[in-house]
């Protein structure tokens, strides 16, 4: 999949995938492959939503995760779509064997 990097030195996260882009904090995290396929596997699940959708549930999966949690950090890492990036972020080859709508089975 292809993408356009971006370095953005004041994202308060070290990489963000912002369809087609992915923003990184540092010129080096472009060299990071777990990394680039953790946010490939963000661009895959937006573009499967048509982009706008993805973000929508994105932030109200995090903010119902909040409410459970009462912690910023739980409430992200327990987003389904994260979940899913997570879990195969080391596996470079997922994203040529990933199922339409894989996150759902991270809810």
């Amino acid at each position: 999949m292809k993408f356009w990097p971006i370095i953005a030195k004041k994202l308060p996260a070290n990489a963000m995938a912002l369809f087609p882009f992915i923003l990184f904090k540092k010129e080096s995290f472009k060299q990071d492959q777990v990394m680039i396929n953790h946010e490939k596997i963000h661009l895959k699940q937006q573009l499967e939503l048509l982009i706008i959708p993805f973000y929508l549930l994105y932030f109200i999966n995090y903010f119902i995760n909040l409410i459970r949690y009462k912690n910023h950090y739980l409430a992200y890492f327990n987003i389904s779509f994260e979940r899913e990036a997570y879990h195969y972020e080391r596996d470079l080859t997922y994203l040529t064997k990933r199922k339409f709508y894989k996150w759902i089975s991270f809810l």
